[in-house]
C-alpha cells in the first residue's frame, strides 16, 4: 500500500485493459480483490481513462448538441466518481496512520497524499497517449520530435512525483508530516446548496 512505484503499475495495467476496447461503454473487469488497495487504485484510473476519452469525444466540433449535452453531464457524473474515490484512498492512509503520534515539529502538506496519487494517474495516462503521438506512423517528423519532447518531460514528471509522494508518506509514517482529509463539500452538486437547483 506504501510502495508508490506499484501505483505506476497498477495504472498502467487500467490503461493498457482499457485500450484493449478502446470503448468509454465498455465495463470494467477490475482483477485485483475487492477489497484490496490495488483494486481501488485500479478503479480509479479506470474512471479517468473513461473521462479521458469523454474529454476527446466532446470537442468534436461536429459533435451533435444533443449528445454533447449527455456526455456532459456523464464527465459531471464521473468528476463527482473521481472526487470520492480520492476521499477513500485518503481515509485508507488515515486509517494506516492513525497510531503514528506526529512530532511537535510536524507540519502539514499543501494537498493531502491522495490528491497526488490522483495526479500521477492522470500522469500515467498523459504518458500513454504522448508515446501513442511519439509513435505515429502518419505524423511528420517535426510532430513526432515534438511529442517525444513532451513524452520526455512527462517521464521525468513522473518519477519526480512519484519520489515526493513517497517521501510524503515516508515523512507521515515517521511523525514528520500529518495530514487531514478535507471533503470536498462541492455545491453543484447538491441540490441544497446549488441555488439553480433548489430555486425550482
Amino acid at each position: 500500500m506504501t510502495d508508490i512505484k506499484h501505483y505506476n503499475s497498477v495504472f498502467n495495467q487500467a490503461i493498457d485493459d482499457y485500450h484493449k476496447y478502446d470503448n468509454v461503454d465498455q465495463p470494467i473487469n477490475n482483477p485485483y480483490d475487492a477489497q484490496s488497495f490495488d483494486n481501488l487504485l485500479y478503479h480509479k484510473c479506470w474512471v479517468d481513462t473513461v473521462q479521458w476519452h469523454l474529454e476527446d469525444i466532446i470537442r468534436d466540433p461536429e459533435i451533435d448538441p444533443a449528445e454533447a449535452l449527455v456526455i456532459k453531464r456523464r464527465i459531471d457524473k464521473s468528476n463527482q466518481v473521481r472526487t470520492d474515490m480520492v476521499e477513500d484512498i485518503d481515509t485508507a492512509y488515515r486509517n494506516l496512520y492513525s497510531n503514528v503520534t506526529p512530532l511537535p515539529t510536524a507540519t502539514i502538506n499543501t494537498e493531502s497524499p491522495a490528491w497526488a496519487v490522483d495526479r500521477l494517474s492522470i500522469l500515467a495516462l498523459k504518458i500513454y497517449h504522448m508515446r501513442e503521438q511519439a509513435e505515429r506512423k502518419d505524423a511528420t517528423a517535426d510532430h513526432i520530435a515534438k511529442c517525444q519532447a513532451k513524452l520526455n518531460i512527462l517521464q521525468q514528471q513522473q518519477e519526480d512525483l512519484t519520489l515526493a509522494i513517497q517521501q510524503l508518506l515516508n515523512d507521515i509514517q515517521n511523525g514528520a508530516k500529518y495530514m487531514k482529509v478535507y471533503r470536498q463539500m462541492k455545491m453543484y452538486n447538491d441540490p441544497d446548496t446549488n441555488p439553480v437547483l433548489y430555486k425550482k
